[in-house]
Parts: C-alpha cells; sequence; structure tokens
C-alpha cells in the first residue's frame, strides 16, 4: 500500500501538467510547413528586396496601388485594417489571453503574447531588410504586418482547439491550415483592397506567422517543460 501511495504522489504532478500548446501529432507535419514558409518569405525578400513597385504576379491578380474597394465592403476593410492596427491588436491580444486563461490553459495565453509579437517583431525586422515600399519610399511594405498578426493569432487559436478536443495529426493539421488560411486571406483582401500592400506582401505575411508561430509554440512547451528545482 505504501508503495501505491508512493506511486500516485510522483505521478499525480506528471498528470496536472498544463497540455502542451504544440500537439505532439502535429509536430511531425508543421515542423517542414513552418520550413517551408520560411523559405517563401526568403525568396520572396530576395525577389523584391529594394522594390517599389508591383511585380507580374501582384499585376496578374490586381493593380494593388489603387484603392479598389468601394463601400459598403470599404467599411468591412477598414474595420478588418484596424484589427492589425496597436489598438485592434491590444484589443485581440487582451481578448485572446482572457479566453486563454478562462479555459485554464496558462502556456497558451503565453503563447498569444509571444507569438504575436515574436511575428510581428519579425516581420517589422524583414520590411527593414527587404527595403520594399508602397506609395512612397517611407512605406516598408514587405511583408505584411497585419497579415502576420492575424494569422499568428488564427494558428494559436487553432493550436489550443486541437489540443482542447484531442484532434488527430490529419484533423488537426488541416484545422491549423484551414484557419491560418481563413484569416490570411480576410485580412490580406483587406490589405491589398486599401492599396496598403501588394498581393505579394500578404503572401510573406502569411508565410512569416506560418514559420514563426510553431517554432514559438515549440519554444513555449520546451521552457515549460524544462528542469524545475527538486525535479528530477
Amino acid at each position: 500500500m505504501d508503495r501505491l501511495a508512493g506511486a500516485d504522489l510522483e505521478v499525480g504532478p506528471a498528470r496536472r501538467e498544463a497540455p502542451a500548446v504544440l500537439p505532439r501529432p502535429l509536430r511531425a507535419w508543421l515542423g517542414p510547413i513552418a520550413a517551408l514558409a520560411a523559405l517563401v518569405v526568403g525568396v520572396l525578400g530576395v525577389r523584391y528586396a529594394g522594390h517599389s513597385e508591383s511585380g507580374g504576379v501582384d499585376r496578374w491578380i490586381i493593380q494593388p496601388t489603387a484603392d479598389s474597394v468601394r463601400p459598403p465592403w470599404r467599411r468591412v476593410a477598414l474595420a478588418m485594417d484596424f484589427l492589425g492596427e496597436p489598438a485592434g491588436a491590444a484589443m485581440l491580444i487582451v481578448v485572446a489571453v482572457t479566453g486563454c486563461l478562462l479555459l485554464r490553459r496558462p502556456r497558451a495565453a503565453v503563447l498569444v503574447v509571444a507569438g504575436s509579437a515574436m511575428t510581428v517583431g519579425t516581420a517589422t525586422l524583414l520590411k527593414h531588410l527587404v527595403g520594399r515600399t508602397i506609395h512612397g519610399d517611407g512605406n516598408l511594405s514587405y511583408p505584411s504586418g497585419h497579415t502576420a498578426f492575424f494569422t499568428a493569432l488564427a494558428l494559436v487559436g487553432a493550436l489550443l482547439a486541437t489540443g482542447r478536443f484531442g484532434l488527430g495529426r490529419t484533423v488537426g493539421t488541416s484545422l491549423v491550415l484551414a484557419a491560418a488560411l481563413v484569416a490570411g486571406a480576410a485580412m490580406g483582401w483587406a490589405q491589398v483592397a486599401l492599396g496598403a500592400h501588394y498581393p505579394t506582401d500578404v503572401l510573406g505575411g502569411w508565410c512569416t506567422a506560418l514559420a514563426v508561430i510553431p517554432a514559438t509554440a515549440w519554444l513555449v512547451d520546451r521552457m515549460a517543460d524544462g528542469p524545475r528545482p527538486g525535479r528530477r
């Protein structure tokens, strides 16, 4: 009986550990996807470094330097754009963190903050490294920070849902990619329609989030699961 009680004491803490924010079944697929996304970001960055006009792909989709959206869709585009601005982004982060804490997912709350910061920080750094502009020299455009942020938040939400409902590799990965696609397409449409970005800027922002969030989630799990005082 004493041995059984001791075993229960040893197993109990492990059972109470917070769930991983990067579910194990998804790691084998999201790793290569993140690497491919990072490659796309790099290739596009090299291709459009120092450019100040749309490329062939951009012109094939739309003339991105023209404000091409009209009411009532313009109001929708402006609302989407606001969600990527500092005030709107801060509001979304507060709501997301609060939701994670109410669901008792502190790691997910950390990922919301860290993932958003890392994604936006990476996009900002790339803007200065690539130097692509739109509407003048002061408007760095590649990659789209709005698209990167909104996609990142959707990815965190999809990862949380995957872990909470115990989704398998195929369903979980499909959910994560679908959430990223919907969020990226929605914000990307707004940015291009308002003339704030070229379509390839949007693609670069989308891929930035796909590359950064899985890596950040893995780091959050590694730090949370690392050695603790008194733990062997």
